[in-house]
């Protein structure tokens, strides 16, 4: 981290030290540690004191806004929290909670050595908090068992040895973090910390590459995106492996990263936090065609693709994504009735096993990998018809004037409208022209109603903390662009639309069935 270096038997013997003092203080299996810190060797350090203690820890970010951190340490109910002197009046500390300061706390009395603890396959390794549809946080437990499992599979995939570099720059709160932290601890390799906000600038990202000559690290996509756009990137010829995941890889983008990047491999994974971090592999190739796929289970996990009435989806067609295997999450914190929500009985097992709803669409092509087919809930149906988001966005992505794009369904006043978000190739382009030039190259391979109604051209796309698209923070169009451009009727079919009524003249009506018809009416273009 920076000039601070810990050897493997300084940071054992520093995370044992931890450890014996945790369990004087009651951590143990089953037993809830937090950790608010900032990235540093001290973070990691904790982040090994509590498990070796036999506990499985919380991140809690200390970026994260007040409320959020307050409703994560009460519904947590972690037995002690784990933080940097600096941080500590900044954090919603529950009163009574016992916390210790890392940077500061002596540990010199306690022992360096193992401490020799009992931790059985199933009890927690870590509980994750993430996003939930009430708005409030959900944690997901994951085993000891589920995690082996992925480390195992990585390093048999991926293999790191004692030369290779990996560098820890996911936000502790995210669960692909716990890779980047225990896999190059486990197999020898040297583990690089990321300087706080490196993560999110190009620049920072090439001179930490260059400098401590990493050879793998994860990208979601859209932060692998912006590291595309760097002219620099043929410079880090020290790496070998790029890691993706956290978003759908656009097949241009995954050929860009092979071709600026020749030496290393490029490897797409999916996986929700209610999982071990991935369940699903692929290598990517340069012959993709519109998106990457999200490929095949690993080691002791399995897919299904399921309709509703959980029977398997016909062969090409998209369905639910269920999961199932060793890598599943105990269950969310203190949640039973969601847990039980999400984690449903196998239908396909004869010894009681789970599978886990991901809320994911998904189908097997033809040579029986996984597409990713994009998120249920960004299905929505216009007018009646269901429309897929994904699919205009992967064909937006397809156009070589676009760098970046995304679509909602945004409320206006005669219903839902798409609006199509759009961060140009080239930026000194003619708005007016680009938009124009987009509308006619999408009429050629999606229907009229799957085209945007408006598009939306930005610098560039708002991103989550951790770097993934954030949708809620896109800009709500101009309430004149929903509402359309007042035109007054120019055709004569306009004209006797816009006109009373003929009936309304020769016929009294009840109130109920007032004229639709009346002077003035506006008309709006809908393709405008």
């Amino acid at each position: 981290f920076g000039e601070q270096t810990l050897s493997y038997a300084e940071l054992n013997g520093k995370a044992n030290q931890l450890a014996h003092k945790l369990r004087e203080l009651g951590v143990g299996p089953d037993v809830l540690g937090g950790i608010a810190m900032e990235r540093s060797l001290e973070m990691v350090i904790g982040l090994l004191g509590i498990v070796k203690a036999g506990g499985a820890y919380v991140p809690l970010d200390p970026e994260y806004p007040q409320d959020r951190l307050s409703y994560m340490f009460e519904d947590s109910g972690i037995a002690l929290l784990l933080t940097q002197s600096h941080l500590r009046d900044a954090l919603p500390i529950p009163a009574g909670l016992r916390s210790l300061d890392l940077d500061v706390e002596d540990l010199t009395g306690f022992s360096d050595a193992n401490p020799g603890i009992d931790v059985a396959p199933l009890n927690l390794a870590y509980v994750i908090y993430t996003s939930g549809s009430t708005g409030r946080p959900k944690g997901a437990g994951n085993s000891h068992q589920a995690l082996v499992n992925r480390l195992w599979w990585m390093q048999k995939a991926y293999g790191l040895d004692a030369s290779d570099s990996v560098l820890q720059k996911t936000p502790f709160s995210f669960d692909v973090s716990v890779w980047e932290f225990f896999w190059p601890l486990m197999t020898g390799a040297r583990l690089v910390m990321a300087q706080p906000g490196a993560h999110r600038d190009p620049q920072l990202l090439v001179d930490t590459i260059n400098q401590y000559a990493i050879s793998t690290l994860h990208f979601v996509p859209s932060m692998l995106q912006a590291f595309m756009t760097h002219e620099a990137v043929e410079s880090c010829r020290s790496l070998k492996r790029v890691v993706c995941s956290g978003e759908a890889l656009p097949a241009e983008l995954a050929r860009q990263a092979l071709e600026r990047l020749p030496a290393a491999g490029l490897y797409n994974l999916y996986g929700p936090t209610e999982a071990a971090i991935d369940v699903t592999h692929w290598t990517c190739r340069a012959d993709e065609s519109i998106s990457v796929p999200i490929g095949q289970p690993i080691d002791n996990l399995k897919t299904h693709i399921l309709e509703g009435s959980l029977q398997p989806a016909v062969r090409g067609s998209a369905g639910e994504l269920y999961l199932g295997g060793v890598g599943l999450a105990r269950g969310y914190h203190q949640r039973p009735a969601l847990t039980a929500e999400r984690f449903v009985p196998d239908p396909f097992s004869d010894n009681g096993g789970r599978l886990y709803r991901t809320g994911d669409l998904a189908r097997y092509n033809t040579d029986g990998v996984i597409d990713y087919a994009g998120r249920l809930d960004h299905q929505v149906k216009i007018r009646g018809l269901r429309i897929e988001l994904g699919e205009i966005e992967a064909r937006l992505l397809e156009l070589p004037a676009v760098q970046e794009a995304v679509v909602l369904a945004q409320d206006g006043p005669s219903g839902k409208q798409l609006v199509g978000y759009v961060v140009p190739a080239d930026s000194t382009q003619d708005e007016a022209a680009l938009r124009d030039s987009l509308r006619e190259a999408l009429k050629a391979g999606l229907p009229d109603y799957m085209v945007p109604t408006h598009l939306l051209l930005l610098s560039k796309l708002p991103v989550t903390p951790n770097g993934k698209l954030d949708r809620k923070a896109l800009p709500q169009p101009d309430a004149s662009l929903l509402q359309g451009e007042y035109i007054e009727p120019q055709t004569e079919m306009e004209q006797q639309i816009a006109g009373p009524s003929p009936a309304s003249v020769h016929r009294p009506r009840s109130p109920r069935s007032a004229a639709p018809f009346r002077s003035g009416v506006r008309c709006i273009r809908l393709a405008a």
